[in-house]
């Protein structure tokens, strides 16, 4: 599996992430379908990523195994 980008993944929440497209991108569907229902959960949620992006991404990449993104 190829690992997952921080920028790539900020552009997805810059453009798309009302619609949680950057949590799909993450691999995090139940939480993609929440922030899709209720527009990033008012927005609150999407300011929160804003600061959390970076450590999701390594979160992601090493609970897939992967060594550095």
């Amino acid at each position: 599996m190829a690992p997952k980008q921080t920028p790539i993944a900020y552009l997805l929440w810059f453009f798309l992430g009302g619609l949680g497209i950057h949590q799909f991108y993450l691999g995090k569907t139940g939480r993609g379908l929440l922030y899709l229902f209720t527009l990033g959960i008012l927005g609150i949620g999407l300011l929160i990523d804003l600061f959390t992006l970076p450590s999701q991404v390594r979160e992601v990449n090493a609970r897939n195994g992967v060594a550095f993104a």
